[in-house]
This record gives structure tokens, C-alpha cells and sequence, in this order.
């Protein structure tokens, strides 16, 4: 008996041990993930934090040889491209993803997930080239159209993905329990399933926003830019990326300060959206517990 005892304690020791050295190694390599992020984030502040000032958001940018101002006209421009591609990318994506979630069998889902997946590993510079020569070719001009459907097709793929397998952990029984209370399965689908996920699915939307919002290589070929307001869909337009790819890639050391500002501009309106849509949702869960 005493033995039996000592041979369980030993083993509870062990696995205690293990536990303790699983949970250790799972935060070390936690904390290398995060240092990536810290240096590069590091990085910008450290560079770009001396070139803002309130000119440089409400300012154009300055004529060459001049110093200061702004990308006022930049910023504008680039919350209007993410807008365009929003009002594209978002209703389209959101329903692929409930279509692959609950019809998941048929023949069409099987088409549409491949035609996705393809989508998704496609190069955003050959994005860019295919709205060129579709839209911006038989316009005859570069616009805020043709970038906002290039930053659309970057963005749809990503949506639905997410929108998928965030669906698909809703489990069954809830489904077949709202059902039996006599709803129809479409009213289950966005009232139960999707209602019940929508945080989840708005974390999917934030991190394809972060994904189009850096992103020049389509809009050098699409939006192009300008140095003045955007005026029109039809029109070149401004965008941060393009303007911080434009001065970094200058000789002149004052373009390449507010290249890093408005990196630091970039990182910070992501990093503000991210913190104000977990502020709303996680508020709403409070409420929610609280009732």
C-alpha cells in the first residue's frame, strides 16, 4: 500500500514537472512571437514620432526642396480606398463564408472554397495589374475606384475564410434547437448563428482591413496618387502607402523623416481600430452578462 502511495506520488511530482516545463517553454516561445512585433513597432515610433506634428495632418504634402508638411491628403485618401473595398469586400465576404459554413456539402461550396483559397495565394501585385487592365485601361485613368476594387479582391477571400471557420464552431445542437422552435433556416443562419459569432466575425474583418491597409503594390498600378485632395472616384488618388513608398525611396532625408511618420500614422489608425472594436464588443458582452 505504502508503495503503491509512493509510486503515486512520484508520478504526480513528474507530471507536475512536465506541466511546469510544457507552460515555460510555451511562454518563451509566446514571448519570441512578440519580439518581432516590439522591434518593429520599436523601430517606427523611434523614427517617426519626431516628424508629427499637427501640420502633418492637416497639411499637403510640401512642394520638392521645401521643408515640412503634411499627408493630410494621404490620409483621406487611404480612409476612403479601405472604405470602397469595405462596401465591396464585406457584404460579399461575410455571406460566402455563411454559405460555405452551412451548405458545406454542396457542389457550388466546393467551387466557391477553391475559388477562394486561389484567391488568396494570388500576388496583390498581380491584382493590381488585373483591375488595370479592366478598369483602369477602358477609363482611360488611374482612380479610387480602381484601387478600392483591387484593395476589395485583396480583402474578399480573407473575410470569407474567417467568417467560415468562425461559423463552423457554432455547434449543431444550436442550430437544431432554434429550428425546433419553428424558425426558418435562414432566420436561424443570421440571427442565431451569425448574431451569435459576430464578434468573432468583425475580429476576421479587422485583421483584413490590416491586411489592405498597407498594401502599395496594387495602388501604384490602380489609385496611383496625387499631391492634392481626392476629388472623385474617377480621379487619381492619395494613399498612405504609395506616399510613404514615394519618400522612402527619395534622396532627400526630410521625405524620408515623414516617410516614418506616416508609417507611424499607418500603425497607429490599425491599431486604433482594433482597440476601439474590442472596446465595443467586449462592452456588449459585459452588458450581455449582466442582464
Amino acid at each position: 500500500m505504502k508503495l503503491k502511495k509512493s509510486l503515486h506520488t512520484h508520478n504526480l511530482k513528474k507530471r507536475r514537472l512536465k506541466n511546469k516545463l510544457m507552460t515555460a517553454l510555451i511562454g518563451i516561445c509566446s514571448f519570441c512571437a512578440v519580439i518581432p512585433l516590439a522591434m518593429v513597432l520599436y523601430h517606427i515610433v523611434i523614427n517617426g514620432i519626431s516628424s508629427l506634428n499637427f501640420s502633418f495632418f492637416t497639411q499637403l504634402p510640401a512642394p520638392l526642396g521645401e521643408v515640412g508638411g503634411g499627408m493630410a491628403n494621404c490620409i483621406v485618401g487611404s480612409l476612403g480606398l479601405i472604405l470602397i473595398a469595405s462596401l465591396i469586400a464585406i457584404p460579399f465576404g461575410i455571406c460566402s463564408g455563411l454559405y460555405l459554413s452551412e451548405y458545406k456539402n454542396e457542389v457550388i461550396s466546393k467551387s466557391l472554397r477553391w475559388t477562394l483559397d486561389l484567391l488568396m495565394s494570388i500576388p496583390s501585385i498581380v491584382i493590381g495589374l488585373y483591375v488595370y487592365t479592366v478598369v483602369v485601361v477602358p477609363l482611360h485613368t488611374f482612380s479610387a475606384l480602381a484601387g478600392g476594387l483591387a484593395l476589395s479582391l485583396l480583402m474578399l477571400p480573407i473575410v470569407a475564410k474567417t467568417t467560415e471557420e468562425v461559423l463552423k464552431l457554432t455547434q449543431t445542437h444550436v442550430r437544431e434547437a432554434a429550428l425546433a422552435l419553428g424558425l426558418s433556416r435562414w432566420r436561424v443562419i443570421l440571427f442565431v448563428v451569425l448574431r451569435g459569432k459576430r464578434s468573432a466575425v468583425v475580429t476576421g474583418v479587422i485583421l483584413a482591413l490590416a491586411r489592405i491597409a498597407g498594401e502599395t503594390a496594387p495602388l501604384l498600378v490602380t489609385a496611383f496618387g496625387n499631391r492634392s485632395w481626392p476629388q472623385s472616384l474617377l480621379q487619381p488618388t492619395p494613399s498612405l502607402p504609395v506616399q510613404i513608398y514615394s519618400y522612402a525611396i527619395s534622396p532627400y532625408d526630410n521625405w524620408h523623416k515623414q516617410a516614418w511618420a506616416g508609417a507611424l500614422t499607418l500603425v497607429s489608425l490599425i491599431f486604433i481600430i482594433n482597440l476601439v472594436t474590442r472596446f465595443i464588443f467586449s462592452k456588449d458582452s459585459y452588458e450581455k452578462n449582466n442582464l
